[in-house]
Parts: C-alpha cells; sequence; structure tokens
C-alpha cells in the first residue's frame, strides 16, 4: 500500500508550533500570489544551469507499506553557477556583497566531493530581507527534503542548500547557504519520518478497515429505473478520468447515485479522497447523511464537513491572535495531539464534534476542522474550498499536481454565477477617499497613495455617462502597486493599532483587484460604471470561466458536476469548463408525469412593460383562484422583492380570508433562525413545537436534510385546516436545496420567466457571447432566466410519490423559445386563462382524490 504526502505539508505538519497569529500572515496570502511571480522571476534570470521546479519524488520503505514523499524544488543548480556558489562559502570577502552569505561550514566540506549541486528554496516576503537573521525552520526543512531526495538518488556525497528570500517590493534579495553530508541529510530525514509513522501507521490501519468495507458495501435501496445506469455512468466517468455533465431530475436519488460509485472507485485505488462540493449550507446536509446511510450499511469512511470561520469561533469577535483568543495561543503545540485524539476516536467529524474535541484541547476549531480534512476520506464543503483562488485548499492543491481526488459538484448550474464571481473583481472610487480620510493623520503616506488613486478614477469618470468598455488602465494600476506596497509595509510593521482592521479590508479588496487583472483574457471584459448608488467603480468582469474552472477541475482525477436542472446541457458545459471527451448524461426518472400538472396563463406577464396596479391584481387572482381548488401549502415566487411586495400587498388587502387561509413573506435579508421560522411553518403540522425549541429536533433538517428517518416517519394525521402561501423570490434561499416532503407543498406558482434584470454587466455578457454565435439574449438573459424557473418549480416534487401542480404566469412561457426548455418531465401543459385556471386544478385534485401522498424516498 502506498501512502502520499507532499514535502511541504509533511514539513509543515510535523514542524508547526507557537501561536495562531493573524497579525503575522496578514499578507500571507497576498505574498504567496506574489510569489509565484518573484519565482518565475528569478528562475527567469537564473540562466542554463538553473533547472526550475524539478519533481522530487521518494519512496519511503516500512514493512507494511510506504510512504511516498514528492514535491517541487524551486531549483536545481549545477555545473559553473553551482562552483560559484560552493566557493562563496569560503570567501570572506563574498559577506561584503549586496547579498548577505550566510554560512554553516561542515566538517569535511572542504573535500572534494566530484559534481556541485545547490537546492534552491525561494521564498518571497513583505518585510526587510536584511532584518532575517536566518531561515525558518520550516523553510529550511523543505530545502533539505529536497537535498535529501536528490542525493539519494544521485548518489551525491554533499549538498548545498540555498535559501533564497526576496522582498516582493524592492525585489532586494538575502541568500543563506549551508552544506551537508549525505549522512546528515540521511539521518535527518529518517528523524522526521520517524516522528510521521504514528501518523501513517494509523492511515495504513484504517485504510485496510475501509477497503474492506468498500468491498462489502451494497447500493442501500432498491435501484429506481435508470438508476443502475446512472451510477455506471458516474463510476465509469471516474474510471476514465473525464467529467460527467449530469441532469438529473428530482426523484432520482442523484446524490446517492453520485456518492456510492465514488466510494466504490476509492475502494478500487482508483481515487484516495471525495470532494462533495455545494453551494449552499442547505445541501450540504444531504451529503452528510448520504454518508451516514452508507456508514449504518456498514461502510467505514471517514467525512468531515467544512464550516466557515466565523460560525465556528467560539469568540463573539472572530480575531485569530494569541491576545484576542486564548485558543490561538500555543494551538499549533497543541493541535496534532487534538487532531489525533478526534481521528482515533470517531469517524463523522461533524461541526459539534469538532467543537467539542477543540475545547477540550484549547485550540482553534476552524483550524482543527481544516487538519480534520488531510485525514478524511470524504470532504463535505462550498465550492470555494476548490475553486476560489483565495480559499481554495492549499493543503491539497498548491503543489501544482494532479491528484487523485473526485469532485463531486451539487447543484453544479450555481458553479456558473459563483465562478464569475470568484474570478471577478471590483474598486469604487469612493473606496480609496474612504481609505484616505481613515488613515490620512495616522498614516500619510497611505493616505497620499489612495487619492492619487482616487484621482486615476476620477479621470474615468469624467469619460463615463453610464458604462463604458475599457482598454487600458495601466495608469491607475501603477497607483494601485505603489499603494499596496505601502499598506504592506504598514501591516508588517504595526500588528497593532486603532485603525488595522479596517485597514486590512481595504487591503484584500485591492489585493484580489491585483490578482484578477494578472489572469485577465480573453474571457474578461473590463469596464467602468456609474452605479445605481451614485459610486462609480470599475470593474474586471470574467464573462465566461470556463478556463479558470477548467485549472481547477484538473486539480482531480475527474469532476461529476449534477443538478436538476442543467438545461441546455452544452450551455452549461461550454461555461463550466467541458472538454472534448467529456461525457454528458440525462438521468432517466420513474417519477409518473401524470402526477404533476403543469398549467400556463397566457392572459397574464411579468414584462417590464405591463407591470402596473392592473397586472399585480390579476396576478393576485390568480394565486387566489389555484389555492382555492385545494387546501394545502403552497409557495409563489417572483422575480424580486420589489415586484413580490406589489403582488404580496394586493392580496393581503383584496383577498386574504384569514379563516381559510394565511400568508408568510421572505424578507429581503433573513438569518438562520428567520429561514427556519419560515419553512417551520409549512411542517407545523408535522413538527411539535416544544420539541423543536427544546433543539431535541435538528433545525439542519428543517432548512434540507431530506432523508432525515424522524422526518419521513411522520405521519400527517389530520387535514390542514388552512391553506398558507409563502410569497418567495426565484433564485433565493427558498428557491432551491429545500425539501418539503409530502404534504408540506403541493402547489408552486411562478411569476414570470426569471429573466436578469436589464444592466451594464448583462448586456456587456450579450455583446460579448453575441461574436462568436449570435447567442448573445439566450446566455445572459433566457437561460439563467429559466433555470430560476425550473428551480423554483422544483420544489414541489422531491419524490417519486410526490403529487403537485406548477403554474407558471406569464404569457411567454407558451413560445417555442421557452418551451425547449422546458424539462423533459414537462411534456404535457394545460394553457389556462383567468376564468379556467381554478377548474383546471380541480380536475387534477379530483383525479388523485384523497389518496395519502407518501413523500418518502431517497
Amino acid at each position: 500500500m502506498e501512502i502520499c504526502i507532499s514535502v511541504r505539508n509533511l514539513v509543515e505538519f510535523l514542524m508547526r508550533s507557537g501561536d495562531l497569529d493573524n497579525r503575522k500572515t496578514a499578507s500571507a496570502e497576498d505574498a504567496m500570489q506574489e510569489g509565484s511571480r518573484i519565482h518565475r522571476m528569478l528562475q527567469r534570470r537564473a540562466g542554463s544551469d538553473y533547472l526550475a521546479e524539478v519533481v522530487l519524488k521518494y519512496s519511503y520503505e516500512t514493512p507494511d507499506y510506504t510512504v511516498q514523499i514528492e514535491g517541487r524544488a524551486d531549483g536545481i543548480i549545477s555545473g559553473e553557477t553551482a562552483e560559484k556558489i560552493s566557493r562563496e562559502i569560503q570567501d570572506e570577502s563574498s559577506l561584503q556583497s549586496e547579498a548577505v552569505i550566510s554560512v554553516r561550514q561542515d566538517a569535511g566540506a572542504e573535500e572534494k566531493t566530484g559534481q556541485i549541486v545547490v537546492v534552491d528554496e525561494i521564498k518571497g516576503v513583505y518585510r526587510d530581507v536584511e532584518k532575517i537573521e536566518k531561515p525558518q525552520p520550516v523553510h529550511l526543512a523543505q530545502a533539505l527534503c529536497y537535498a535529501f531526495i536528490y542525493a539519494e538518488q544521485n548518489d551525491m556525497s554533499q549538498m548545498f542548500v540555498r535559501m533564497t528570500y526576496c522582498n516582493l517590493e524592492t525585489e532586494e534579495i538575502r541568500y543563506f547557504l549551508s552544506t551537508y553530508t549525505r549522512e546528515e541529510l540521511r539521518t535527518w530525514f529518517r528523524d522526521r519520518m520517524q516522528e510521521y509513522r504514528k501518523w501513517t501507521d494509523y492511515q495504513y490501519e484504517w485504510t485496510k478497515i475501509r477497503q474492506n468495507s468498500i468491498h462489502q458495501m451494497q447500493f442501500p435501496f432498491a435501484y429506481r429505473e435508470g438508476q443502475k445506469e446512472l451510477i455506471t455512468y458516474v463510476y465509469q466517468t471516474i474510471s476514465h478520468s473525464r467529467k460527467l455533465y449530469l441532469e438529473a431530475p428530482t426523484g432520482v436519488g442523484k446524490t446517492i447515485s453520485a456518492v456510492f460509485p465514488s466510494i466504490k472507485a476509492v475502494g478500487e485505488m482508483l481515487a484516495d479522497k471525495i470532494f462533495y462540493l455545494t453551494a449552499k449550507t442547505i445541501t450540504r446536509t444531504v451529503a452528510e447523511e448520504t454518508f451516514r446511510i452508507l456508514r449504518e450499511q456498514g461502510l467505514h469512511f471517514k467525512t468531515v464537513v467544512l464550516t466557515a470561520k466565523e460560525k465556528m469561533c467560539f469568540q463573539e469577535e472572530t480575531d485569530c491572535n494569541p491576545i484576542a483568543c486564548p485558543y490561538a495561543k500555543g494551538h499549533f503545540d497543541r493541535i496534532n495531539e487534538a487532531v489525533f485524539d478526534l481521528l482515533t476516536h470517531e469517524v463523522s467529524f461533524t461541526r459539534e464534534l469538532i467543537e467539542e474535541y477543540a475545547r477540550v484541547h484549547q485550540v482553534c476549531p476552524f483550524e482543527m476542522c481544516l487538519d480534520m480534512s488531510l485525514f478524511s476520506d470524504g470532504i463535505i464543503c462550498d465550492y470555494n474550498y476548490v475553486f476560489d483562488p483565495h480559499v481554495y485548499l492549499r493543503r491539497f492543491f498548491s503543489e501544482g499536481m494532479k491528484k487523485d481526488y473526485i469532485f463531486l459538484i451539487d447543484e453544479a448550474h450555481n458553479l456558473l454565477e459563483r465562478g464569475r464571481d470568484m474570478y471577478s473583481a471590483k474598486v469604487r472610487k469612493e473606496d480609496f477617499l474612504a481609505l484616505r480620510k481613515l488613515v490620512n493623520e495616522q498614516v500619510p503616506g497611505i493616505g497620499k497613495a489612495a487619492e492619487r488613486c482616487s484621482r486615476d478614477l476620477l479621470k474615468l469618470k469624467k469619460e463615463c455617462e453610464t458604462y463604458q468598455i475599457l482598454d487600458s488602465i495601466e495608469t491607475f494600476m501603477l497607483s494601485l502597486n505603489r499603494l499596496t506596497s505601502v499598506m504592506d509595509k504598514y501591516l508588517e510593521d504595526h500588528r497593532e493599532g486603532a485603525v488595522r482592521k479596517e485597514l486590512l479590508e481595504y487591503y484584500f479588496m485591492i489585493s484580489h483587484f491585483l490578482m484578477i487583472y494578472d489572469r485577465m483574457d480573453e474571457n474578461y471584459v473590463m469596464y467602468s460604471e456609474m452605479e445605481q448608488n451614485g459610486t462609480f467603480a470599475v470593474r474586471l468582469l470574467c464573462v465566461n470561466p470556463s478556463v479558470n474552472l477548467q485549472e481547477c477541475m484538473k486539480r482531480s482525477r475527474s469532476s461529476i458536476l449534477f443538478s436538476a436542472t442543467l438545461l441546455p446541457i452544452q450551455y452549461y458545459k461550454q461555461l463550466l469548463g467541458g472538454e472534448e471527451g467529456d461525457y454528458e448524461v440525462y438521468a432517466e426518472t420513474d417519477f409518473d408525469p401524470e402526477k404533476l400538472r403543469i398549467m400556463i396563463a397566457g392572459d397574464v406577464t411579468s414584462s417590464y412593460k405591463r407591470r402596473g396596479k392592473g397586472e399585480y391584481k390579476r396576478i393576485a387572482s390568480y394565486i387566489k383562484e389555484i389555492i382555492g381548488a385545494k387546501k394545502g401549502n403552497y409557495m409563489v415566487f417572483f422575480p424580486s422583492h420589489s415586484f413580490l411586495k406589489e403582488v404580496y400587498e394586493i392580496y393581503i388587502s383584496d383577498f386574504l380570508e384569514e379563516e381559510i387561509e394565511e400568508c408568510v413573506i421572505q424578507e429581503d435579508h433573513m438569518d438562520e433562525e428567520a429561514r427556519v421560522n419560515f419553512l417551520n411553518r409549512f411542517v407545523q403540522s408535522e413538527w411539535d413545537a416544544e420539541e423543536l425549541e427544546k433543539g431535541s429536533i435538528d433545525k439542519s433538517a428543517i432548512l434540507g436534510m431530506a432523508d432525515l428517518q424522524s422526518v419521513i416517519q411522520m405521519e400527517v394525521e389530520e387535514e390542514q385546516e388552512r391553506s398558507l402561501i409563502g410569497f418567495c423570490v426565484m433564485g433565493g434561499i427558498f428557491s432551491e436545496g429545500i425539501d418539503l416532503k409530502r404534504d408540506r407543498l403541493i402547489g408552486v406558482i411562478v411569476v414570470g420567466t426569471g429573466i436578469p434584470q436589464v444592466g451594464s454587466e448583462r448586456e456587456i455578457m450579450k455583446s460579448f457571447f453575441d461574436h462568436p454565435g449570435h447567442r448573445g439574449f439566450q446566455y445572459a438573459y433566457q437561460y439563467p432566466g429559466m433555470n430560476k424557473v425550473t428551480q423554483a418549480a422544483g420544489r414541489v416534487i422531491r419524490t417519486a410519490e410526490d403529487i403537485g401542480i406548477v403554474v407558471l404566469l406569464d404569457e411567454r412561457f407558451l413560445q417555442d423559445s421557452y418551451q425547449r426548455m422546458f424539462p423533459r418531465e414537462w411534456k404535457q401543459y394545460y394553457p389556462v386563462t383567468l376564468q379556467s385556471a381554478r377548474q383546471c386544478a380541480c380536475e387534477f385534485w379530483d383525479k388523485w382524490g384523497k389518496q395519502e401522498i407518501n413523500r418518502s424516498g431517497q
């Protein structure tokens, strides 16, 4: 058996100690991004004797297994350059040169050792290199690993190590040189591996248990129609190292159909870890529940749910340093013990368990959560942990080498807009004025640099009426880089201060803009804009995120992108990083289309030209007619909050009959408690309110745990006395990711085609996609809008046994261009008018009578 670890992860894991301190690493993220540029610059300058980014691997053998250690050495130097470096060790005069040389001279270093080879380790820093007295131990340890591996593989009796520290602003360099005999390197490396043995021994034993359980694992349910084929598609995709774009209607059981074959692939050693990626916290609970069900069937598979730092922090205010937080003080001295304790006693690393162990060991729960991912077989997390250029898990993906990971990307339609957001950036003129005001008296250097940026943006503002495509912003970028340099120096020298926290917010915003600017290619549009609130902004818009997303997905062996609404499939495949040879599948479902009635109103619309009191009242009338056909729970989805409120006020004043119906409304901003309270209204006939208040029923169940056994077993004991109408927004928190099964939701009314509001960003997208294939309107407006519609409509049918109605209130749904985007399950629809809508709904409900609706299932 083989256990793999990168050189960087090995030394960082073994050698960490002391406090968790964000004051020391405030600019670390930016340093990492700038460091890549410095690496390339120094490597280019080094000449032909310098081999850059050399892949080095070493197999550490134990009686039972092999530990494969691998990484990329920044540079391997030989020839005349290496000889010159070796002479500098003995040349006292070299200490007076611009580059300071710190020498460690070993016994026998003067002896002839044949070929001279130097391992170069480059670190970009913002601090003054003259103040660096010696290499950081973890940095030197990384270089020593590479020196050992090279010496072993090339039969070197002696190795030279050069630590190169380069200031990212001034490009000043300081070198630290040392020499080591092969035996010294061998002894040092074996000592490190002996420290790591307790971890690898555990991994070896656990992997045997895991693999045996996977081989015995059976599918936990009876296969639905087409489900076995779907599982086969997923497994074959992983086997062939491809991507799969999967349209899987609700009721297919897409989560288990993706997870089960992925685990089987792990059992066949095709992959080592599964990353289950979601757009929203709500949908993560479904994945967590799926792994729980499989564990109940005998599977041994460790999983962790990565939760945002702000949610896990024990302190009232998240400030990760030893002064503000007792859990940060000495964190690294205790964390490995805490991780091993949790690792050896639990298999599902939930937020609650991690917090419990973190309190016992007095460590940061968020950092502990991240560390548990290293020893987990399945990692359930948000998209950003893989795709976001700032947040992605560097412990897995920073080495630049493809790993045997599987990415299961749930609700993949969300990745398009999330991808655009993650790879776009914006700065506002007013932000620089606010920054200058914040620091002008205390840090005048930053104030002046911010004012210069503001002046540059003022020139662009004078040329912009609404929005303007920009060809160049070089002058502004020069000013922005100068501002960053001044801020870097201040943050490095001032770990405390009245303005530091606010300053960091501006710093990260500017750093993001600089990073995105360096990424820009033909998939971007750069423009300036006068925003509605009067501010002036410059935007770097990633119109087509496919290249960036594709680059991230290459970090895995295979990616499975699945959603109930992934139509048109070629649209999503093109913009979500699809390549030639990738697969696309539409999953068959055993859902009886007769159980869903689609009604389309041809005498109403949400178009901007027709909006007004008359149309709002007509929509309210439709709502009244539809719910009048059968008592029950309904959701009505609107294109915006303002539209919703117009219709809601009319309905409350003109139509509401409190004795037979009640209304709840989605507010503009709702915290978790408000969301729970809203959804609890739809399930209150099945929940014991007192039990919920005591906490014996998990709130996460209400927010989307589709298959909780406690939920499945609940029965509706009597017919609902009043109808409940939820007024919601398309594309909002209640339009996807929630499961209101059984009688919790019997009808959905969708108002409008979901088309985004016309604005500069959408118009720029339209123009961008008009050029190659004249699909601008579809790509910018129609396809995103219909996705919102189908997602909202999908709330009513959650299993193959559900029964319900979907009413589409807009005459445009009768057009061929929209009907071509309907899901296959919508083959039959019923055109209605305000006069015939209630009768059409009554006929449907009469057909099914008072049959008990069993909303259980996968």
